[in-house]
C-alpha cells in the first residue's frame, strides 16, 4: 500500500485524525476498515505506521504503531521545465516526473504548444496535475511531494530561473554539449533546471531568448525524440550522475 500524505498537525500524542479528502479515498474507494493498517508521511518527513481504531461519518481514528524518520533531503533542487503536451502525455510526464524524484515541475507555454490554457482555466490545470503529482509521490514512496506551479509562459520561465547553479534547454539536430558529459554544479543545494520542448520543437526566438538568459543548450544525442521521452531519458540520466538512480 502506498504512504498517503497527511499534515503533521492531524497528529496529537499517539493519535492520528484524517479528514476529508484523504478519508473518503481511504473508506469509500479503498474500503479501510477497522484494524487495517496505513502508512503516512507528513510535511517533516516523519511516516509512520498507523492501525485504525475508529470510523466516523466523516473521519476516521488511527494509532501510531511505529515512527521513521526520512534521509535528508535531495541535495540538488531539479526543476523540470516541460512545455505543455496534449492528451495525457502532459500528466504521464508529470507522474513520471515525479517517480524520478523531481522537486518542481513547471509547465511552459511555448510558441508551439498544442494545448494553449485559457488564463481562467490555469489554475484547474494546476490543481489537476498537483493531484496527479501526489498520487505518484505515495505510489513511489518519496518522502515528499513535488510542487507542480501555474502554467507560465516561456519569457516568464527563462526569467524567473536565470540564476541557477544550473539551467539547460534541451534541444535537437544540433552539435552540442552531452548531457551525459554536462558539467554538473559543485554546491550540494544548488538548483539545477532542465527544460524540454513541445512535440513541435523550440522556435529559434525562444532558443535565442534562453540563451541570452543564460539557459545552456543541451543534447540527448542525433536522434529526435518526443517530448514525453526526452524528458524522462534526460530526468534519468541527470538523476543517475547525482546518485538518486543507482
Amino acid at each position: 500500500m502506498p504512504v498517503f500524505f497527511i499534515q503533521s498537525s492531524a497528529i496529537q500524542d499517539n493519535t492520528l485524525s484524517i479528514h476529508e479528502p484523504l478519508f473518503s479515498h481511504l473508506h469509500k474507494s479503498l474500503r479501510i476498515r477497522q484494524g487495517h493498517i496505513l502508512r503516512v508521511g507528513d510535511e517533516r518527513r516523519q511516516r509512520y505506521v498507523i492501525r485504525i481504531a475508529r470510523i466516523g461519518d466523516r473521519h476516521l481514528v488511527g494509532t501510531i504503531l511505529e515512527r521513521q524518520t526520512g534521509p535528508p533531503p535531495l541535495a540538488h533542487n531539479l526543476v523540470l521545465g516541460q512545455a505543455i503536451l496534449k492528451g495525457q502525455r502532459m500528466s504521464w510526464v508529470i507522474q513520471k516526473a515525479t517517480e524520478l524524484g523531481v522537486s518542481v515541475i513547471v509547465p511552459l507555454i511555448s510558441a508551439r504548444v498544442v494545448v494553449r490554457p485559457k488564463m481562467n482555466h490555469l489554475l484547474a490545470y494546476q490543481e489537476r496535475w498537483q493531484h496527479i503529482a501526489e498520487e505518484a509521490a505515495q505510489q513511489s514512496e518519496r518522502w515528499e511531494i513535488p510542487k507542480v506551479v501555474l502554467p507560465r509562459t516561456t519569457t516568464e520561465f527563462w526569467k524567473e530561473y536565470r540564476v541557477s547553479c544550473l539551467s539547460s534547454i534541451l534541444i535537437e539536430r544540433e552539435d552540442k554539449e552531452g548531457i551525459t558529459s554536462l558539467r554538473l554544479p559543485n554546491d550540494p543545494l544548488g538548483r539545477i533546471v532542465l527544460t524540454v520542448g513541445p512535440e513541435g520543437g523550440w522556435t529559434q526566438e525562444e532558443l535565442d531568448e534562453a540563451q541570452n538568459n543564460n539557459f545552456q543548450p543541451i543534447t540527448l544525442g542525433p536522434h529526435i525524440l518526443r517530448g514525453e521521452t526526452a524528458a524522462l531519458a534526460a530526468l534519468s540520466i541527470l538523476q543517475s550522475r547525482l546518485g538518486y538512480l543507482r
